[in-house]
């Protein structure tokens, strides 16, 4: 188990950490969570209604990592539009899918993040100076999870340009006093991670 996600009987999934790994993931989960910012109702104060009827931005986030979690809806970003109504059609019609949509996916991811961390402090608590303890999730947490492991990875990802895996393998071979190896390291320690939590899932 250690290292990898394997099944749980009646479902869900269980994995065995250390204090290291439990300390690594709860802080990038932290860190995305400060990313992805608070929801329109907290924002707004305590209205229950806020968030409710709160329209999303219409225009893509400046920061690559939020551009990677909440790309356009429309159009490749890799094709050039045939002319200049054509492309202000594609971005009309992003911004405004964006509007609409955005509020509730960073809602999505920020339940994920939460959940992961939630998890967490509970191994944490009830393992504590034992040096490391096995996590074990219900169907719904391990959804939850694979969300967010998802998430950090494209996070990460865009923080070190990675746009596919053969690049990642790249930097795998980076010189350990290259800045960029620890995060290069999370990067490939949460994609078996996820893999393997994938496979559990599957029926």
């Amino acid at each position: 188990m250690p290292g990898h996600f394997e099944p749980l009987p009646g479902g869900g999934a269980a994995v065995a950490l250390d204090d290291v790994e439990i300390s690594i993931i709860r802080s990038l989960a932290v860190q995305l969570l400060e990313l992805i910012g608070p929801g329109p109702a907290e924002e707004a104060g305590a209205d229950p209604l806020a968030e409710l009827f709160a329209e999303g931005p219409s225009e893509p986030p400046a920061d690559p990592v939020l551009q990677r979690l909440f790309p356009d809806a429309y159009g490749d970003p890799e094709a050039r539009p045939a002319d200049a109504q054509e492309a202000a059609e594609q971005r009309a019609r992003s911004a405004e899918f964006r509007r609409y949509t955005e509020n509730d996916l960073r809602a999505g991811k920020r339940e994920n993040a939460l959940a992961v961390v939630h998890s967490l402090n509970e191994l944490s608590s009830a393992a504590a100076g034992e040096g490391g303890a096995v996590l074990k999730l219900s169907p719904e947490r391990s959804r939850r999870w694979l969300g967010a492991l998802n998430d950090l990875r494209l996070a990460i990802g865009a923080r070190l340009e990675i746009t596919d895996e053969d690049e990642a393998d790249d930097l795998y071979r980076l010189p350990d006093e290259d800045p960029r190896k620890p995060m290069v390291m999370a990067y490939l320690w949460l994609g078996g991670l996820q893999e393997s939590l994938v496979a559990t899932l599957m029926p």
